[in-house]
């Protein structure tokens, strides 16, 4: 039997309370991830000493900065190096991550001025793990990893479904 590949997730993405509103964001493939992969659940905010519920936070250029003004970027500078260190600790070379965050935020993210507008970048935690070597899928992307091993079935569209 193959050994799981050990990945780093993003906690809120397999059920962990620890967004900055308080909730989760469990995923639908949660099952298909578990049975190819030995998840490794992080929050560098969390694990930067943030609480939650928390203000929201939007990256500005190089810094995190609460919908009121408050700088937290050195928070998640430090969860996020800490999460790096467990993900190398333990032998992972991928991530998934939350889509838009500050921190996990891959490709796209919010643009600062707290108005749902998203723009072109990634998170902090995303960037440091980028320049790791880490191969980085967004939440929006999972179906793409569990195709690599063939774990996602996919059917055709009811219009080419054929009765055979």
């Amino acid at each position: 039997m193959e050994e799981k590949q050990p990945i780093l997730i993003s906690a809120c993405l397999v059920g962990v309370c620890c967004r900055y509103d308080g909730k989760s964001t469990l995923i639908d493939h949660i099952e298909q991830l578990k049975k190819q992969y030995h998840l490794i659940p992080v929050c560098p905010e969390v694990y930067g000493g943030l609480p939650t519920p928390r203000e929201s936070a939007e990256k500005i250029e190089k810094r995190v900065v609460t919908a009121s003004g408050l700088d937290v970027t050195d928070s998640f500078t430090k969860g996020s190096l800490q999460c790096l260190q467990l993900g190398l600790l333990l032998g992972c070379k991928k991530a998934i991550l939350q889509d838009r965050s500050p921190s996990c935020g891959y490709g796209k993210i919010y643009d600062g001025t707290f108005s749902g507008r998203t723009i072109k970048g990634n998170g902090l935690f995303a960037e440091l793990l980028e320049k790791q070597g880490f191969l980085i899928v967004s939440s929006s992307q999972i179906e793409v990893l569990l195709q690599q091993k063939g774990e996602l079935k996919t059917s055709l569209p009811a219009e080419v479904e054929c009765s055979c």
